[in-house]
């Protein structure tokens, strides 16, 4: 029987409509009482098993072998926590015009998160530039950005971040940081079974996904923090993150130029440095912004369906580029999913 395949002129990836579809169950069927704790505790070892298994496919002589392209991974990690900070903390002048105090939250706390690996490869691929460098930079990003978004957090959001404390930070640590050390400990004995189950793992983690949006959906739509959001808001936020996208892929890519950057890296920093991983940004949001979660990662899942549709398209364009070097005839097509944060997405 002939496999069903999603159409390629689709302009949403079918991640997307199961995550919207996700949030449409938790809208007409939160998890309430007992419900809601089996989620909440199904939800945390879900976010803990996800970690694990980054740390379990983080292959550590792939990451040690990129550390020779130190400023290109260097300019990459600046993109993504220095630059996109900075934007996100500029972006305080729109409230309460365009933004309300609780959608700037989730935009900055959009900016702080890590970049993506799977479709930053998968696009600097299409675009033919360096796809070695863009496997590090973003394993270099995620890894970082475990350790870095929630510091960044603890400084630039502070009370705001919801249930933000000191405590946050510990259960970060044991929830986030611990399961991907624990990862990469074992990777020794169980890296093969990781590698050889790659695509049933990868159901796992997306999965995973699900729940926690489902879980932290439900806790918003209890709360009620949905009837904070307007139609306008909506697309004043829409508005901001484009303009936001659109700065950092023009950054990315002449700042490139101008720091002496061949045209395969300044591919492979545009698409890594311009886009922040939702699998990364959703487990550390349901622990920082708890209640709150929901309408905190929603510009998070905004920007990261604007993004991968924006670079698919760009990626196209670069693959016709005079100075594109040939496709090599043999190489597999590489699929432009959605990805799913540590090495993975």
């Amino acid at each position: 029987m002939k496999r069903l395949r999603w159409p390629r002129w689709m302009p949403i990836d079918p991640y997307i409509l199961l995550l919207l579809g996700t949030v449409g169950l938790a809208a007409l069927l939160p998890a309430r009482g007992t419900g809601a704790d089996v989620a909440s505790g199904a939800s945390t070892g879900a976010i803990a098993f996800l970690f694990f298994l980054y740390g379990a496919r983080l292959s550590t002589r792939e990451a040690m072998d990129g550390v020779r392209h130190w400023r290109l991974h260097v300019t990459v990690l600046a993109c993504t926590f220095v630059v996109f900070p900075l934007l996100g903390l500029a972006s305080r002048g729109l409230v309460p015009v365009f933004l309300t105090d609780p959608l700037h939250q989730g935009l900055l706390f959009l900016t702080l998160v890590p970049s993506t690996i799977q479709s930053s490869i998968a696009f600097t691929s299409i675009a033919r530039g360096n796809v070695p460098a863009a496997i590090c930079a973003g394993s270099f990003s995620s890894l970082v950005g475990i350790a870095v978004t929630p510091l960044l957090a603890a400084a630039l959001l502070g009370g705001g971040g919801g249930g933000f404390s000191a405590d946050s930070v510990v259960e970060i640590v044991l929830q986030l940081l611990l399961p991907f050390v624990a990862g990469q400990v074992l990777r020794r004995w169980i890296g093969g079974f990781v590698a050889r189950h790659r695509k049933v793992l990868g159901l796992v983690d997306r999965g995973s996904i699900l729940l926690v949006v489902y879980t932290a959906f439900s806790e918003g739509m209890v709360q009620g923090v949905w009837h904070q959001v307007s139609p306008v808001r909506l697309a004043g936020l829409l508005a901001v993150e484009a303009v936001l996208l659109a700065v950092m892929l023009l950054l990315t890519w002449y700042g490139a130029k101008g720091l002496g950057f061949g045209r395969a890296d300044r591919i492979a920093i545009q698409f890594a440095g311009s886009k922040k991983s939702l699998a990364a940004g959703l487990p550390m949001a349901s622990v920082l912004f708890g209640a709150q979660a929901s309408l905190a990662v929603l510009p998070l899942m905004l920007f990261h369906q604007m993004q991968l549709m924006v670079c698919a398209v760009i990626a196209k364009r670069r693959s016709r580029d005079p100075e594109a070097p040939p496709a090599e005839p043999d190489a597999a097509p590489v699929r432009t999913a959605v990805g799913t944060g540590g090495c993975s997405a």
